[in-house]
């Protein structure tokens, strides 16, 4: 008999009347609240303009949603295609299934679109978002509890979770809390990413590709410990060949940018672009405004000649009839 375990919720969405209240939207939500507000701070500190995280987020989060999903249901298609199940299922985000890997790499894309329409670099923009990401993680994480998914072996340890649910092949029982074993290990990474950056100055993705590297160590051995259904290549888990492939990438980018590009970026967000074009449209005008004067003043002159011609005319004229007048 356990003494202690961490209870699981007999349920994972409240109704606001027909309105449901799922816990794991709520915690995917407060993880993005936090990774805006924290990776805002951290490009502000860095001479960014305040904001800016918000407006490039709004591309980067819908493009990571759309990512963590299509990698959930790539690798395991046979939820949603295989014989009796239905194919729909693929699209309840709610009930679950947010692939990380697939969340970043998409979401990169769309970080990369909005950085590009406000000529930001985006090795400087991740490096800024980098904690508040692995925060947003930690936070998302407990999603999984709400759903009671994503544990780990039997154990009657005092921190086990204990899990009611009979659904889609589960035993009742206390296990391991991967999803909090995870969810702490997303702190530590942030903590990690924010004092290195300190310490060492890091820039142009340096700081982004650390959180990398140090997840992916965090989720090998987490991986690891699961006992959910998923592929397996040569005895292990393909999220943990992900893992390892991945850690991979990010040592060697960590390396190379070292070399290449060392210290950090001395300018993280250019002048506005519109702000530019309306002090060129003003200078052009006050320019155009200069040559209008200038071209009119020998207009001007031109007219007071035309003016004395016409005056000295009929002097003219008057005197040669007074000449004739006296000769005659």
């Amino acid at each position: 008999m356990e003494l202690a375990y961490i209870p699981s919720p007999s349920r994972g969405v409240l109704y606001l009347g027909p309105v449901p209240l799922r816990g794991y939207a709520f915690c995917i939500i407060i993880g993005v609240f936090v990774a805006v507000w924290l990776g805002n701070k951290r490009w502000v500190a860095r001479g960014g303009r305040a904001g800016t995280v918000a407006d490039i987020s709004v591309w980067a989060v819908p493009f990571g949603l759309v990512g963590g999903r299509l990698y959930h249901v790539i690798t395991d298609y046979e939820l949603y295609f295989s014989e009796g199940r239905d194919w729909v299922d693929a699209f309840k985000v709610w009930e679950g299934g947010l692939g990380i890997w697939g969340a970043i790499a998409l979401g990169a894309v769309g970080a990369w679109i909005g950085c590009r329409r406000r000529g930001i670099p985006l090795p400087a923009w991740a490096d800024a978002v980098a904690p508040g990401i692995a925060l947003a993680q930690a936070i998302g994480r407990w999603g999984n509890w709400f759903n009671q998914e994503l544990y780990g072996k039997k154990t009657d340890l005092p921190w086990a979770v204990e899990i009611t649910s009979s659904t889609d092949g589960r035993l009742p029982g206390t296990y391991h809390p991967t999803f909090l074993y995870e969810s702490l290990w997303c702190v530590g990474v942030a903590f990690l990413v924010i004092w290195a950056d300190r310490r060492f100055k890091l820039g142009h993705g340096r700081a982004f590709a650390l959180y990398v590297a140090s997840y992916c160590v965090g989720r090998f051995w987490i991986e690891y410990m699961r006992v959910d259904e998923a592929h397996h290549i040569l005895g292990l888990r393909l999220n943990n060949w992900t893992a390892l492939f991945v850690f991979i990438l990010a040592v060697i980018y960590i390396v190379l940018s070292a070399r290449k590009r060392p210290g950090r970026e001395e300018v993280v967000e250019p002048a506005d672009s519109d702000e530019g074009a309306a002090a060129g449209d003003l200078e052009k005008g006050a320019q155009e405004e200069d040559e209008g004067s200038e071209s009119a003043e020998p207009s001007g002159e031109a007219d007071a000649k035309e003016e004395k011609k016409a005056d000295a005319a009929p002097d003219s004229g008057g005197e040669k009839k007074a000449e004739s007048a006296e000769k005659s």
